[in-house]
Parts: structure tokens; sequence; C-alpha cells
């Protein structure tokens, strides 16, 4: 009787106080501020979707219905409606629901939740946060398989997938883009001086020519010197051009080549928000062979020491798929109020 009791109550607490918890439990589900498309970056969006995980995780549905009732009263005190994953009062409720499928306060229950699980989906996939936005429709889904929304809210995940991963593509391509222009614009400067010392050279052996033409022995042995010495110098520019187009363009094509997995965006920090700071971090990230990012650091920020941390935070939990070698690139995050 004492969980009826406090099933009620919650019930009419949740009306009252869901719409204030709203705004602080939607930003606790803000993941805590990846990266590294890759060249940068705006939030890139996974490669591929995975396979979402139960609606309900196995830990609650172990549960009895005593610790149920307990955790999802609690849950409700806490503005723990849906999230984070595995601790919120809307599983504990569906795992109730299963349990107990005739409570009537339990069906209630979920009924007062729905909308707000409907809204936080919404948020997530504003923020293209898909993999949480995919936890919070299957849990509309599974309260609701008629929910009006539910159409929508998947349409917007697929959608927004596609869109995002579409975006990193043509990042990518820009990035490679730019590096064949670096690459073309110093294979011309190669050429040139080639020419250059090639025309050098040509004149050298013009003036040697005339010498030997004149009996000198001695400046004909200098001539043939001075053309081997000339060749010597072509030989060593050529080779050191050409391993310095190599070292320029291994780093370029190895970040070409990194596939994102999950780059969640950063937290905007409040004290920024509330003044309408806005600015930029370069991070400097570099991806592991397992496609985690292994280390970070900020190249610049704009402005100094504002968003920095939250620039790292995000990137070191971003995901990459795996790499036969690791990688390290450079990423920009942008910060803008409202944006």
């Amino acid at each position: 009787m004492s969980h009826v009791n406090t099933f009620a109550k919650a019930r009419l607490w949740v009306p009252l106080t869901l719409a204030v918890a709203l705004a602080a439990c939607s930003g606790k589900d803000e993941p805590a501020a990846p990266a590294a498309g890759t060249a940068t970056a705006p939030a890139a969006a996974p490669a591929a979707a995975p396979a979402p995980a139960p609606a309900v995780s196995a830990q609650v549905q172990s549960m009895g219905t005593d610790d149920l009732r307990d955790s999802a009263s609690k849950a409700l005190r806490e503005n723990r409606m849906y999230a984070p994953a595995g601790d919120n009062a809307i599983e504990y409720y569906l795992a109730l629901r299963d349990k107990t499928p005739d409570d009537a306060s339990v069906k209630s229950a979920l009924t007062d939740l729905l909308p707000y699980t409907v809204i936080a989906a919404e948020q997530n996939l504003t923020r293209e946060d898909f993999t949480e936005a995919q936890r919070l429709v299957a849990l509309v889904e599974k309260v609701d398989p008629n929910a009006p929304a539910l159409a929508r809210l998947k349409q917007g995940v697929t959608g927004g997938m596609q869109t995002a991963l579409k975006r990193t593509q043509e990042e990518t391509d820009k990035v490679k883009k730019d590096a064949e222009a670096r690459a073309k614009q110093l294979a011309d400067q190669q050429r040139q001086q080639q020419a250059a010392e090639a025309e050098a050279a040509r004149n050298i052996a013009a003036q040697q020519d005339a010498a030997r033409r004149e009996g000198e022995r001695q400046e004909a042995d200098r001539a043939a010197a001075a053309r081997r010495e000339a060749e010597q110098r072509q030989q060593a520019a050529a080779a050191a051009a050409a391993a310095a187009a190599s070292r320029a363009a291994a780093p370029a094509a190895a970040a070409n080549n990194l596939r994102p997995v999950s780059t969640p965006a950063p937290r905007y920090p409040p004290e920024a928000l509330r003044a309408g700071t806005s600015g930029d971090v370069l991070v400097e990230i570099t991806v592991g062979t397992d496609g985690s990012v292994t280390n970070a650091r900020v190249l610049r920020a704009t402005p100094a020491r504002v968003f920095d941390r939250e620039a790292l935070n995000a990137v070191k939990r971003w995901k990459f798929e795996p790499v036969s070698a690791p990688v390290t690139t450079r990423r920009t995050l942008a910060f803008a109020p409202g944006g």
C-alpha cells in the first residue's frame, strides 16, 4: 500500500516539476566535453549506426518490483526522468510495467514521462548526438509503439545521420583537394628550381667550353669538375624535394583515411553561455590503432582559457574506425551561443 501511495504522490509531483527539471536533465544528458572531417572540425556523424541497445538495461530488468518502485521514486525526486542510461525513472517504470502490467499508477507515470522523453530526443537530434537520440527513441517506442512523434523521430535519426555523414565526406574531400593543390604547388616550385639550376649549369658549361677551345687544359678540367658538382647538387636537391613532398603528404593522407564513429559536440561553458561569449579552439589529436583518441592538446584558443577544457573533454571521447597506425590530425571546435 505504501508503494501505491508513493506512485500516486510521484504522479502528482511529475507534471508540476518535470518542466523545470527538463532543462537541468537535458544539460546532464549532454556528453561531458571529441574530434578528431578530421581536419575538422565540426561535429561529425558516425560512419555507420551502431546496433541499438535494449531500451531497458538488463540490470534494471533484473531488479525486483520493490527495488524498482524505490528506484523510480528516487529518480523522480532527483530529476533523472530519462537519463542517464540504466538509472532513470522511465526505465524503472517500464520494467515495473513488464512485471506488473495491471498497475495503473505505473501506466500513468509512463504517460506523464513520455512527452519529456520525446523533447529530449529532439534536443539530442538537434545537437547531432545520434547515439543518445536512438536510446531515447527506443524508450518512446517501448512506452507507446503508436506514439504520434515516433515516426518523425526515427526519420530524424536516419536523416540526421545521413546529413552529418554527407557533411563529413564533403569536409574530407575538401581536405584532400587542398592537400593535392599544395602538392601540385610544391611540384611546380621544384620544377622551376630544377630549370633554373639546369640553366645555370648550361651557362657554366658554355664558359668552360670556350676556355677549352682556347686550349687551356686546366680550364677544361675545372669545367668537368664543375659539371659534376652541378649534377650532384641537382640530384641532392631533387632527392630532398621528393623526401619533403613525401613527408608533407603522409600526414594529410593518413588524416583523410580517418572515419569517425562518434564525435559528440563539446559542452558549452555556462559562464560563457551567460555572457554570450563565442570562440573556437584548435586542437591536435592522436588517434590510436583502435580508433580512440590517445592524446589531445590545444594549439590555439580564442578567447584563451574559456573553451579549452570543454574542447579537450569532448575530443578525448571521440571514436574513429580502427587504423593501421596512429594518426595525428587537427580539428577546430567552434562555440557560438545559440549555434
